[in-house]
């Protein structure tokens, strides 16, 4: 090991690792060794000092988590204080029959001065302490501790989620919501310590009783037995001993016990305890002037001490009275500061109390869920659907090329419990039901066996599926059922619709950002296109229109080069995407078929393709591809067919056509919602082997 290493373990050490095996080795020293009674009085003075110091700082916190160390502090000080205990009743057994000094002056003067030297007295007021703090600070402090140790815990999925939703719709940074969670989750463990540290208290009036009695009896049997001391000198002795002893230790017991007992009972604030009493207690002069009167009417009762009852009705009076002419000349210097306004009338107040912040836009994109499934957004409870959200976002930015827009999660109690919704624009596109506590076991078309649970449809495909115990799930899986949980299927639902809508995301600032990412590549082709020969507007179109037929725009420099080659040609949004599809042709086809070099392709019967050619001139006007409907229906049959063979045989299905029908094919595909591509001839890469499985013809048939 190396100097700086060496010296840093010493630093380290130095700094305070060492501090717990001190302390620990402080208080078996105290429990088994003999201490003098200087030492002992030293001891005693320091805990009764700590004790009031951990008062103050109980009282002038902000807040709890200011002091977020004060259980463990409780529990240090509580193990010095019996560890004090021990140490005495040793020197009080031993030493005893010697007098009142003998346990150290501390304990004397706790024996003589503060009760006189009455045992008796001494042993009264013991005991109410010991009542004190046992029964009233202590008892309250523990079941507020237990109370918010409960409700703190039932609401952190709340604040978690909205945690969340902030972040996700953009009021806070990553690092705020970091510092957020970290709060919620400290916020948790002090009261759950605190649960736990008023039980150390309760246990040390517990102890101190038990030690008061054992230590009585023990010095009696001691100096009768081996000291030869009469009843009456050891009773005086050891008790005055024992008394002011238990009472050394009981003072900062009960400081302790109230100091957790503030700080269990206060909330969050800008101010202190002092402050807060101040401004709360004495802020209205009210309460003041009618306490004066009461007092004042007591007083001047016969029998009644007068100067007591009528000197602190006099205080009140003159209290409430300042307290009046502050609030009075606190109103008036605010209305100074004021800016002057004209005073609105009655009938525009309503009009004018509103503001542009009062209409919240709409999220773009949305996820509302039921009660039930507040758990599984809820990461302190195991919930794993906000990284599967997230990881979902990130797959498909990287697949389609620009980011997709952040996921805006909140509970919907219109919802059925395990019910959730998505939402585009604020427009509901998807919803569907699950069972947190379930499996779901999908049917991918060929299984072994059937499963006894609740019969649904995956949500994201349509196919048949069981929502099953989480104990059949190996059984589904050797029948063959694709088995996921319910935070799967939310986040693969979410998925095709993202997918689905892909083109709905896309927006001007997406647009704009994938201009300013190319500019740092390719400056003057941006300079050269936008917006001098293109706007963004039509831009943004024809990347809408790759989108809406799933050609992601990933490769957004080719894209701009080819629409930089033929902007000169047209300006047509349909004409230019036509184009970038033909340069974008390797990738759109490698998407569909992989890298396989031969090209099964369906075609259209040559008399029906020149009939929706004719069509297609015609209506260039703007009535656009106009098909019969009879053979509209026969058409989407035949092709129905044909993509169900495909899929058997496990080929996509691709349309090729003319370049002048292709888009308005695609579309009327997209309608009748068959998984079928459409490409137009020059869409085809030089090195694929083009071969013809199917023509479909006008009358519904598909010939080979």
């Amino acid at each position: 090991m190396d100097r700086a290493a060496i010296y840093g373990n010493v630093r380290s050490a130095g700094k305070g690792n060492l501090g717990i095996p001190f302390l620990l080795l402080l208080v078996l020293g105290m429990v088994t060794l003999p201490m003098p009674p200087f030492l002992l009085d030293t001891l005693f003075t320091f805990n009764i000092a700590l004790s009031i110091v951990v008062l103050l700082v109980c009282v002038y916190a902000m807040r709890p988590l200011d002091f977020a160390v004060f259980p463990t502090i409780l529990l240090i000080t509580t193990l010095m204080r019996l560890a004090l205990n021990v140490a005495s009743t040793r020197i009080v057994l031993l030493h005893g029959h010697e007098g009142g000094d003998a346990a150290g002056k501390v304990i004397e003067a706790f024996g003589e001065v503060v009760i006189g030297g009455n045992y008796v007295v001494g042993l009264v007021v013991f005991l109410i302490l010991v009542i004190i703090n046992f029964v009233v600070v202590t008892k309250g402090a523990g079941r507020i501790s237990e109370v918010s140790a409960r409700f703190t815990l039932d609401a952190m999925p709340g604040k978690q989620m909205a945690i969340d939703a902030d972040l996700n719709a953009g009021l806070i940074s990553q690092d705020d919501a970091k510092l957020r969670r970290q709060e919620v989750t400290q916020e948790a463990d002090f009261y759950g310590s605190m649960d736990g540290a008023s039980k150390f208290v309760r246990g040390d009036a517990v102890a101190g009783i038990l030690i008061l009695v054992i230590n009585i009896l023990g010095g009696l049997g001691i100096g009768m037995m081996q000291h030869d001391l009469s009843f009456d000198l050891a009773a005086r002795y050891y008790s005055l001993l024992t008394i002011g002893d238990g009472l050394v230790a009981q003072i900062p017991s009960l400081l302790l016990s109230t100091a957790a007992a503030i700080m269990v009972t206060r909330v969050n604030s800008s101010q202190d305890m002092g402050k807060q009493v101040i401004s709360q207690l004495f802020g209205s002069p009210k309460a003041l002037a009618v306490a004066a009167g009461i007092l004042f009417i007591m007083g001047s009762l016969p029998g009644m001490p007068h100067v007591a009852f009528l000197s602190l009705a006099i205080a009140a009076g003159v209290g409430a009275y300042f307290i009046q002419q502050r609030n009075v000349a606190a109103e008036a210097q605010a209305a100074e500061e004021a800016p002057q306004q004209p005073k609105p009338s009655e009938a525009d107040q309503d009009i004018k109390e509103l503001d542009w912040d009062d209409v919240m836009p709409v999220d773009m994109i949305g996820l509302e869920v039921g009660y039930r499934l507040i758990p599984m957004v809820d990461k302190l409870q195991g919930g794993q659907l906000l990284s599967r959200i997230k990881g979902v976002r990130k797959k498909l930015s990287q697949d389609l090329g620009f980011l997709v827009p952040s996921v805006h999660i909140r509970d919907n109690l219109d919802l059925m419990p395990g019910a959730y919704r998505i939402t585009l624009m604020g427009v509901s596109v998807g919803e569907s039901e699950v069972y947190p506590d379930r499996e779901l076991a999908i049917n991918p078309g060929q299984v072994f066996g059937a499963l006894k649970g609740i019969e649904v449809k995956d949500p994201a495909f349509g196919l048949d599926a069981v929502w099953i115990e989480q104990s059949q799930k190996e059984q589904a899986q050797t029948l063959g059922y694709t088995v996921v949980d319910a935070g799967t299927v939310v986040a693969t639902h979410l998925n095709q619709i993202l997918q689905a809508h892909s083109h709905e995301l896309m927006g001007h600032d997406e647009v704009q950002k994938l201009l300013d990412l190319l500019a740092k590549t390719s400056p003057k082709l941006v300079e050269e296109l936008i917006p001098g020969r293109l706007s963004v507007s039509t831009l943004l179109k024809v990347l809408q229109n790759l989108l809406m037929e799933q050609v992601p725009v990933r490769d957004f420099r080719t894209i701009t080069e080819a629409l930089a080659e033929a902007v000169a040609r047209t300006q047509d949004p349909q004409g230019l995407t036509a184009a970038v599809r033909i340069s974008l042709s390797r990738m759109i086809v490698q998407n569909i078929v992989g890298s396989d070099d031969d090209l099964p392709v369906i075609t259209l019967d040559p008399q029906l393709e020149q009939l929706l050619l004719g069509s297609v001139q015609q209506g260039e006007s703007g009535d656009g591809l106009v098909i019969e409907p009879t053979m509209a229906e026969r058409l989407q049959s035949s092709l129905a067919d044909v993509a169900q063979q495909q899929e058997i045989a496990g080929r996509a299905s691709i349309l090729l056509v003319a370049a002048p029908i292709r888009p308005l094919l695609a579309k009327f595909v997209r309608y009748g919602e068959n998984q079928i591509s459409v490409l137009s001839y020059q869409e085809i890469p030089e090195n694929k082997r083009v071969t013809i499985i199917a023509t479909v013809g006008g009358q519904g048939q598909a010939g080979v």
